[in-house]
């Protein structure tokens, strides 16, 4: 079917190698869309999303877009076979750069003097690239819940959380997900649910809401009308997380974390660090010339 609009193939490959060129790793096909329905206007529908996926992937096999500048966070292997030879120098000199790096690998754990204890939830496995590097960068647990939690999900949580509230540690779940009427209720029901396995969480929403969307001038929909709790929602058009500009995302959840990060105590913990590991190091050379 030919497009009836401006938003024809070649318009969607030519804006999306444009988009595509401000970013030096990967994005989803789902990012990329709505780039171009905030950025270049793109009409947001299912039609549309359809129509640039198709003409993405068309792009993708004529070279146009490289493979590697959209990414599949759904969709991964577990492990690998297997097959590689050795050379027996190479694993000589890899044991001697592995032996120099177990001398410097003695770190105390960034929040182990802090007083507080932060994990970050996100709605959408899809986007969990985005939040490693924040989440990396201040050693915070990420946790994709791919929409409502399982309770396998919440229960395995408790445990971590039990462990920070016996070192008394105030607990906090930052909450990434939808501005929708599923995406609104779930930080209630996580509380609700840890708290019902006996911990007391409290969990911030941090995005999105309201007004980060009238900041950003983020494109809505209106709510899907196969979600039950759509009967009940007063909040007009919805909006995906992935609507957010990825740096954008970053910037919130590095911002949203140092919000409990207390840097006076961190720099008391790396003075201890750099005591114990000249410990480290001497104890590790005493074993090594005894062998």
């Amino acid at each position: 079917m030919k497009s009836t609009d401006m938003f024809n193939r070649k318009w969607l490959i030519e804006k999306s190698v444009e988009v595509l060129s401000g970013y030096t790793e990967g994005i989803t096909i789902r990012q990329l869309y709505y780039r171009l329905v905030a950025v270049h206007g793109l009409t947001n529908d299912i039609r549309h999303y359809k129509r640039a996926d198709e003409a993405i992937s068309q792009a993708r096999w004529s070279g146009t877009i490289q493979f590697d500048q959209i990414i599949d966070r759904e969709r991964s292997m577990y492990g690998h076979t297997q097959a590689a030879e050795k050379d027996l120098n190479a694993e000589i000199q890899n044991g001697k750069e592995q032996v120099e790096a177990w001398m410097e690998s003695y770190h105390l754990e960034r929040w182990s003097n802090q007083p507080h204890y932060v994990e970050v939830w996100i709605e959408k496995k899809a986007l969990q690239g985005v939040f490693e590097g924040p989440c990396g960068s201040y050693g915070v647990g990420l946790g994709p819940c791919k929409g409502y939690s399982s309770l396998t999900f919440l229960h395995d949580a408790r445990y971590r959380f039990e462990d920070a509230a016996a070192r008394d540690k105030e607990i906090h779940i930052l909450y990434f997900g939808d501005y929708d009427p599923s995406g609104k209720d779930i930080p209630r029901s996580i509380k609700v649910n840890i708290g019902r396995m006996g911990v007391d969480v409290n969990v911030h929403h941090i995005a999105l809401n309201q007004s980060q969307i009238a900041a950003m001038s983020l494109p809505g929909v209106p709510p899907k009308q196969s979600d039950s709790r759509t009967a009940a929602w007063t909040g007009g058009d919805v909006v995906e997380l992935d609507a957010v500009e990825p740096k954008t995302l970053e910037k919130m959840c590095r911002d949203a974390i140092k919000r409990y990060f207390d840097e006076k105590l961190y720099a008391s913990l790396k003075v201890q660090e750099a005591e114990e590991r000249r410990k480290y190091q001497d104890a590790l050379k005493e074993f090594v010339e005894g062998l």
